[in-house]
């Protein structure tokens, strides 16, 4: 379901909603009136041998009420708290969508994990939640299986490497615990163990608290781009040119931010390139793309600093641009710009060729904003105004 940002459950209220103490009481009632995908857990069947207890819905208060009444949970700092309540409440809305009966007659959600982070995104981001805090909860709500199966895998250390870098190992496995608790299965003993050894293995690779600890940061890129690297192993760096790319939604102020503080730098813009060829913004992008990588070839062969001006708001679109760039040994500088819905509507109106709301909301689906294993540097710009910048 796609809807235009609304106040209806602004971050205020998303705050106000999660349990205190003394009675750490949840408002049940409340909360399934926020967003249409809440109640909609109600009516998503799981499979009995796995959910004996029910529904989505019921699995969901009955994981929450066991993170509520976790004393490792109460511990936290009010924040912290607070983003891991919120994983927990989200972290099964993807399974409407992609719940299906196999052949054999057994319920599965394959990819609700993913589906359900991108759903996450959209609400919190409409919600005006703090962009730091609106990623911790995706990231939980992203790995929230890890922990079930991750002492299983032979690169258990790597899952678990990675996984630090997307959410806080302690919380992932906090999470983890009240999910296995909050349903009833024969095997809930089972997953109980293999939850508290993956907090083992995140102790283990020194990543439980903190993201793992790269020697640099073309180590911390490379170990992500190559399975077979040893993520101690310290990487030369030596960079032939220096590439800016630029990521954010349309109207959130990219042309500005480079007109700014990158005058003088020769840019490779998407949307030049469209008015040049007449291209329209939607639709087969396979010319621009292509005319883009030329001309951004021509600069990488020369060791020319340059800048990537396009959306780039998925990882996937985003990966193929920067394995262009690593193929020419550039130091990749990412930089993601987000503000506030109301004034990105507000923007977008203003331009000389909007674009839809639709579309707008379309890509907010597909926002995956990048995180610092894509590159060697990523900026944030989070509110694009002079001088405010993370």
């Amino acid at each position: 379901m796609t809807h235009r940002p609304s106040d209806a459950a602004g971050f205020g209220r998303l705050a106000d909603l999660v349990p205190a103490g003394p009675a750490w009481s949840i408002d049940w009632r409340a909360l399934w009136a926020l967003w249409p995908e809440l109640p909609a857990l109600d009516a998503c069947p799981q499979d009995p041998s796995h959910h004996a207890e029910g529904d989505v819905g019921i699995h969901t208060r009955m994981v929450a009420e066991a993170l509520v009444a976790d004393p490792d949970w109460r511990g936290l700092g009010r924040a912290d708290r607070a983003g891991l309540f919120w994983a927990v409440v989200l972290h099964d809305i993807g399974k409407p969508a992609t719940t299906k009966r196999e052949e054999d007659g057994r319920l599965t959600a394959r990819g609700h994990a993913r589906l359900g982070a991108a759903m996450a995104r959209r609400l919190l981001w409409a919600a005006g939640a703090p962009f730091a805090w609106r990623e911790a909860v995706c990231g939980l709500i992203a790995s929230h299986l890890l922990p079930f199966w991750l002492i299983e895998r032979p690169d258990a250390e790597r899952r678990a490497i990675e996984a630090s870098w997307r959410c806080t190992g302690h919380h992932l496995c906090l999470h983890a615990r009240a999910d296995a608790t909050g349903r009833i299965c024969d095997d809930q003993a089972a997953i109980l163990e293999a939850v508290e050894l993956a907090r083992v293995v995140f102790e283990e690779a020194e990543c439980l608290q903190a993201p793992f600890s790269f020697a640099n940061d073309e180590s911390r890129v490379a170990y992500f781009e190559r399975p077979d690297r040893n993520p101690r192993f310290a990487a030369h760096e030596d960079f032939r040119c220096r590439v800016t790319v630029m990521a954010g939604l349309p109207g959130s102020g990219k042309d500005t931010w480079i007109a700014r503080h990158l005058p003088d730098r020769p840019v490779v813009s998407l949307d030049q390139i469209r008015d040049r060829i007449g291209a329209p913004p939607t639709g087969d992008q396979g010319a621009v793309i292509q005319a883009a990588r030329e001309q951004a070839r021509i600069h990488l062969r020369a060791g020319q600093d340059f800048v990537w001006n396009a959306t780039n708001v998925s990882h996937l679109v985003r990966s193929k641009v920067l394995g262009l760039l690593r193929d020419y040994g550039a130091h990749i500088h990412i930089v993601y710009i987000e503000v506030p819905p109301d004034r990105l509507f507000r923007r977008n109106a203003a331009r000389a060729q909007a674009v839809p709301a639709n579309v707008i909301l379309d890509l907010v689906g597909k926002l995956e904003p990048p995180g610092e294993w894509e590159a060697h540097q990523v900026t944030r710009v989070l509110d694009a105004r002079p001088g405010r910048a993370d």
